[in-house]
């Protein structure tokens, strides 16, 4: 039974994660903003959707580490996992503004969570606003800012996308939400089925099974969007993702119940908060090595196999 939840919880993720594309890239058209703002607004939020409802139950039913582990290993699964494989299939070319602004969000997201958790050991409902009303901010810039550059960022769109209708955008979105929603739930269950069966702790599983499993729809939509080469759409959803995940997953979360970090896992702030800003910092070196503002598949290979490491130790 587990082994069929994973297989099914695959295949509507790589559905979902299409439908999601397409219906990003007919918003832009209708709403002139550019590609790499719909990856970080429609196709985070859908994508983060699985996050949040893992965060919401895990903090419900008491259990913190799986709440923070899962956001935690989510992050690191992004860039690792995702952006490491995507760029192995095609090379990511990478816009300049990413450092000026999306990158360095990313990084004060992560460096504020560091602080409240490391400050009480625990994320109370003010630190949540806090954090959720400093998304919201960063969305109001960002798409201010995007109306100025739709044509260069729409260049390279199907034109026929333009044409397609409101309804057909809505129920692709529906669908591709509905896919990312119950093929999350299907392969983190089934993965968890498989976890427990050999012995791993919720912490662990939290960190790496959960984590890829939610992550899997990142996966499918960057893979999808750079096969496409909407590549825009590719980086955005994963800058914007993470950004999400802290934000909005962990904001969210502690609005309706103060998460705590749990004193039995210290490793949760000693070392893999540490590997999340860690990925998170890597990336404006990569940017500027030799090819600048591209990620080949060199450094994709780089970045994969930094996050096999980082499983192995965290299972270890």
């Amino acid at each position: 039974m587990s082994v069929f939840l994973v297989i099914s919880g695959l295949a509507l993720l790589v559905v979902g994660g299409d439908f999601l594309v397409r219906a990003s890239v007919g918003l832009s058209f209708k709403l002139k903003i550019s590609k790499l703002v719909i990856g970080m607004t429609v196709v985070s939020f859908a994508t983060s959707a699985p996050e949040l409802l893992v965060s919401l139950q895990a903090a419900f039913d008491g259990i913190s580490d799986i709440a923070l582990g899962n956001v935690i290993g989510s992050n690191i699964a992004n860039i690792g996992l995702v952006l490491g494989i995507t760029a192995i299939i095609t090379p990511l070319a990478v816009d300049k503004d990413f450092y000026k602004f999306n990158w360095p969000m990313m990084m004060l997201a992560s460096f504020v969570l560091y602080y409240f958790l490391k400050n009480d050991k625990v994320l109370t409902a003010i630190e949540g606003v806090i954090l959720f009303v400093g998304l919201i901010i960063f969305l109001f810039i960002l798409i201010r800012g995007s109306r100025k550059s739709t044509k260069a960022n729409l260049e390279e769109v199907d034109d026929a996308l333009a044409q397609v209708s409101n309804f057909k955008i809505v129920i692709w979105l529906l669908i591709g939400v509905a896919g990312l929603y119950y093929g999350s739930e299907w392969l983190v269950e089934g993965a968890k089925q498989l976890a427990k069966a050999v012995g791993i702790s919720d912490y662990a599983i939290s960190v790496t099974v959960i984590a890829i499993g939610t992550s899997v729809p990142e996966l499918a939509a960057s893979v999808i969007a750079a096969l496409k080469k909407e590549k825009a759409i590719s980086l955005g959803n994963l800058i914007g993702s993470n950004i999400f995940n802290i934000a909005s997953v962990l904001g969210l979360t502690a609005i309706v119940k103060p998460i705590v970090v749990n004193p039995e896992t210290p490793e949760i702030l000693s070392t893999n908060i540490f590997w999340m800003i860690a990925f998170a910092a890597i990336l404006v070196p990569l940017m500027l090595i030799p090819k600048q503002f591209v990620v080949g598949r060199y450094k994709g290979m780089l970045l994969f196999g930094a996050y096999i490491v980082f499983i192995y130790l965290a299972l270890k």
